[in-house]
C-alpha cells in the first residue's frame, strides 16, 4: 500500500499516473507492447506529460481578469460606507477618503469587467465627473468642499446598480 506521506506528496492524479506508469513498465518486460505496436507504459508516460503541461483554463465568463476585483465586491464596500460619514468627530477625514478610494475601485473593476466598460457608461461616466471636479487634490479640505459631490456620486451609482442586480449578486 502507498504511504500518506507519499499520497501527500504526488497528490491524487499524479499518483495515479506515477503508479500506472510503474506496475505497465514492470509487468509488461521490456519487448511487451500493446496492440498498435507502442509501449503501454509509453503511453501511460505521454498522457502524464500531456495533461502536466496543459494551460490553466481560461477565466470563466463571471470572473475578471486575474489581479482584479469583482464589481460585485468592491460595491459591497462602497454600500458599507452608508454606516459611516461626518457625524463623528474626527471621522469625517477617513470617511471622504474611503468614500473616494471604492469610487475609485470600482471604475478599475468596472473597466476591467468582462461585459466591457460600455456596460457600466453611467456609473463611470459619474466616477469621470467627479475625477474632474476634484483634480488631483485628495486633501481632507478639498473633499469636504465637494462632500455632497462624492456622496451624491456614490448615491447615484447605488441606485444605477439597484437596477442592475446581475453586477452585484
Amino acid at each position: 500500500m502507498i504511504s500518506t506521506r507519499a499520497r501527500q506528496a504526488f497528490g491524487g492524479s499524479t499518483l495515479v499516473v506515477v503508479l500506472a506508469s510503474l506496475l505497465l513498465s514492470c509487468s509488461s518486460g521490456p519487448g511487451a507492447t500493446s496492440t498498435d505496436g507502442e509501449s503501454p507504459a509509453r503511453d501511460v508516460r505521454q498522457t502524464a506529460s500531456a495533461s502536466a503541461t496543459q494551460e490553466p483554463s481560461a477565466p470563466s465568463a463571471a470572473e475578471p481578469a486575474p489581479g482584479t476585483e469583482k464589481v460585485r465586491d468592491v460595491f459591497a464596500r462602497l454600500q458599507a460606507t452608508y454606516n459611516d460619514g461626518c457625524t463623528t468627530p474626527g471621522n469625517c477625514e477617513y470617511f471622504l477618503g474611503r468614500v473616494l478610494d471604492e469610487l475609485s475601485s470600482l471604475d478599475k473593476a468596472m473597466k476591467a469587467d468582462l461585459q466591457g466598460p460600455g456596460h457600466f457608461k453611467e456609473p463611470l461616466a459619474r466616477i469621470a465627473k467627479l475625477r474632474a471636479e476634484l483634480g488631483d487634490d485628495r486633501s481632507f479640505e478639498n473633499l469636504k468642499k465637494h462632500q455632497d459631490l462624492l456622496t451624491g456620486t456614490r448615491d447615484r451609482i447605488n441606485a444605477w446598480m439597484q437596477g442592475h442586480p446581475e453586477d452585484y449578486r
